[in-house]
């Protein structure tokens, strides 16, 4: 009996080896990203790493919700999301963890970050002005303010409040200019829609393109995505508020959870992704802007030319979010 004990002893050992070695060699991520945006990097990190990769996609808010009702016992290692609303209320809700990491400070600059470094932004995405070239001259257009003039009246297409992307950005401009003159700006754009606010980006764009209005809203990677297609398409891009503080930019991005069994491997995973490689893999395939500033911009984004971004901290769209929420319900922005 004592050497039957001693085999089974050295055997739940050895098990137990085997079962760290397994959660050491796996990182499961729960992500809102697009799959096909996302799989061909993890496979590559796969490949170079021998690291397996556990992907599970869905979009954000079903994410967080699985996260909640998981717990403890949720596989995620790792939550990838986009915008800073929706990282900032995974770590509001206690769903992440904080980051330790000098490679991450060093790739993604402060303001595209966590200030408790709960989250990395991976990926810029800039919302700015777009315009119809058969009517609208640039030197027309000036800021997201002044769209709220007469001026622009029956002339402004949006996409719909339920976004979170025009609910960041709200947020952000009630942390620059408060609460009043942003509800009075909204309460403008509202007054000078020329229809009802749209379902996503694209039927925006198309929209401009086909005379329904003139000027529009909108995250920059939409209008280079129909680009590619059409080339002579016939919606130009102005870069907002250059003389102030900048052109709203939010991220999509990644923290480690919780209860991670493997934030190690999580923690190598989004270093990788912040690096030279894995963000011009982010910026030739979404025409989104990298997060790193070593990288460079696609050709399509060049062409639009530089920009001054706004350097307010991302994470202020998630602070004022509910804000801004309420904020536009009283404007009457649907």
């Amino acid at each position: 009996m004592p050497q039957l004990t001693s085999l089974l002893s050295a055997a739940f050992i050895a098990l137990a080896s085997l079962s760290t070695i397994a959660i050491a060699d796996t990182v499961t991520v729960y992500s809102a990203r697009n799959e096909q945006l996302l799989k061909p990097l993890l496979d590559c990190y796969s490949k170079e790493t021998g690291t397996e990769i556990r992907l599970m996609t869905a979009n954000e808010g079903a994410l967080l919700a699985r996260l909640n009702a998981e717990g403890a016992s949720t596989p995620a290692d790792v939550l990838i999301t986009v915008d800073a609303g929706n990282l900032w209320l995974a770590a509001q809700q206690g769903q992440l963890r904080a980051l330790n990491s000098p490679v991450l400070q060093k790739n993604i600059p402060a303001h595209l970050r966590d200030p408790d470094n709960q989250w990395f932004g991976l990926s810029v995405r800039a919302r700015t002005i777009v315009y119809s070239k058969s009517a609208v001259r640039p030197s027309e257009l000036s800021t997201y303010e002044d769209l709220a003039q007469a001026k622009w009246k029956g002339k402004l297409c949006l996409r719909t409040s339920k976004k979170v992307y025009n609910q960041s950005l709200i947020a952000m401009m009630i942390t620059e200019i408060g609460e009043a003159k942003t509800e009075e700006i909204v309460r403008g754009w509202v007054a000078n829609l020329a229809t009802t606010p749209f379902p996503d980006d694209t039927s925006l764009l198309k929209a401009i393109a086909a005379g329904q209005c003139q000027v529009g809203i909108v995250n920059t990677y939409y209008l280079g995505r129909l680009l590619v297609k059409e080339p002579d398409f016939p919606v130009g891009l102005f870069w907002a508020n250059q003389s102030g503080s900048g052109t709203h930019v939010n991220v999509s991005g990644a923290g480690i959870t919780k209860h991670a069994k493997n934030p190690t491997g999580a923690q190598k995973l989004i270093e990788y992704l912040s690096m030279e490689a894995a963000q011009s893999f982010y910026v030739d395939e979404d025409l989104e802007f990298p997060a790193n500033p070593k990288v460079k911009a696609n050709s399509i984004i060049k062409e639009w030319g530089s920009f001054k971004p706004n350097l307010l901290n991302v994470a202020k769209a998630g602070e004022l979010q509910a804000a801004a929420t309420k904020l536009m319900d009283r404007a009457g922005y649907k």
